[in-house]
């Protein structure tokens, strides 16, 4: 047998790795070893490794690479519909396709655009009509009938928000129980997302919110954990355009490190409110802050926030074992998981288990021929934007 401890690593090369002995179960054995003599040897899943093989073959240096790959984002826009809103909404039609989907898809990310708002018109409804490229409509003048959906880049779930009710209606229109008006999606706006997908939201809104953002917090992670994750590991982001005080440039976002502000902005007519639960949404979540009453500067804005969202957007943390080297195969209970913090810093070795049942910190499992990390491990990559990760294998051949 020919053993090859090979290199499987995201984002930069292995360096070659000397292969004289291969870890089998907790025995060390190296290439003089004679197997043949009836001694049995398991490996941690009491498969049995004492097969003859034919250990005095050098190693070969295989390397392998790949890059970590950024999740898909799944982008809900929420937009308030009451009197107040008409230039903003005109703004958002105005800027959306160009300062916002443009530069996500130049990123290269994966994305898809979902609106929940009153499809219509923004002069005298307060309401939202997307065009071309995003919507299939080639242009709103005049409204179209109903939302211009062009799979499987753009949806709109058309239901009426009110000035404070963001947060309620989401929740209820997230699985259906307040149906769009065109009854597009009868399951509501979550047929449209991805599980695999990180979800970003926007709240475009000149008032406040009568449901605290904790509530909202918790009523959303109990729709679908496996959408929107749970408190330990939310997956998702909250970026917030509502009336807080503008930052200075005034096009410059508020950071999530910065406090709830609750000066209202004044430019253009003013707001009605801070908005402090969205505020306090998007500090809890990670997410970016703008002022409303910068609507007549949404380029910029939606420039912002187009960043936001692909700088925010997280690695996957699952990916595929690599192609054993030909006449070889991978001994999966070999398998180790190096994550160097930083790509040049301290190296952590995550631990393989049976399954996601029995996940623990620094942990990992492989499920059909893919690695995938543990929630804990996954959180420490994803915050770390230059991790390296390395995946180390024995490939074996047996003998007869």
């Amino acid at each position: 047998m020919r053993t090859l401890r090979t290199a499987f690593i995201f984002g930069l090369l292995a360096l070659p790795l000397a292969c004289n002995e291969a870890r089998l179960g907790e025995t060390e054995i190296d290439g003089n070893d004679d197997l043949s003599d009836g001694t049995r040897y398991y490996d941690l899943k009491g498969v049995d490794l004492s097969r003859v093989r034919d250990r005095d073959a050098s190693c070969a240096e295989v390397r392998a690479e790949a890059t970590l790959q950024k999740k898909p984002v799944d982008i809900i826009f929420v937009i308030d519909n009451s009197g107040s809103m008409t230039d903003e909404i005109r703004s958002v039609e105005q800027n959306i396709n160009k300062n916002f989907a443009d530069i996500i898809n130049k990123s290269g990310l994966d994305y898809r655009v979902i609106m929940v708002t009153s499809h219509g018109n923004a002069g005298t409804q307060q309401s939202v009509c997307i065009s071309a490229p995003l919507s299939k409509h080639a242009s709103c003048s005049p409204v179209p009938p109903q939302p211009g959906n062009n799979p499987p880049r753009f949806y709109h779930y058309s239901i009426e928000i009110e000035s404070t009710d963001s947060f309620q209606r989401l929740i209820g229109s997230v699985n259906g129980t307040i149906r769009d008006q065109y009854n597009l999606a009868p399951g509501g706006w979550q047929t449209w997302l991805r599980a695999d997908a990180y979800k970003a939201f926007i709240e475009i809104t000149d008032d406040t919110s009568a449901m605290s953002e904790v509530d909202f917090d918790t009523q959303l992670l109990a729709k679908s954990p496996t959408q929107f994750g749970t408190k330990a590991a939310r997956n998702y982001v909250w970026h917030s355009i509502i009336g807080m005080k503008e930052n200075s440039p005034a096009t410059k976002p508020w950071a999530p490190a910065d406090p709830v502000l609750n000066a209202i902005c004044t430019k253009g007519g003013g707001a009605v409110a801070a908005g402090v639960q969205y505020q306090r949404l998007s500090i809890m979540t990670g997410g970016l802050r703008f002022p409303i009453c910068e609507y007549a500067n949404f380029d910029a804005v939606f420039n912002h926030v187009a960043m936001g969202v692909v700088a925010g957007a997280k690695v996957a943390c699952d990916f595929a074992l690599p192609a054993p080297p030909p006449g070889q195969q991978i001994d999966l209970g070999t398998v180790l998981v190096d994550y160097t913090a930083g790509g040049a810093g301290m190296r952590t070795t995550f631990k393989q288990v049976a399954g996601a049942a029995t996940c623990g910190p620094n942990s990992f499992y492989i499920d059909q021929g893919r690695v995938y990390l543990c929630p804990d491990s996954c959180n420490v990559v994803q915050a770390d934007s230059k991790a390296k990760v390395e995946v180390l294998f024995d490939c074996l051949s047996v003998v007869g």
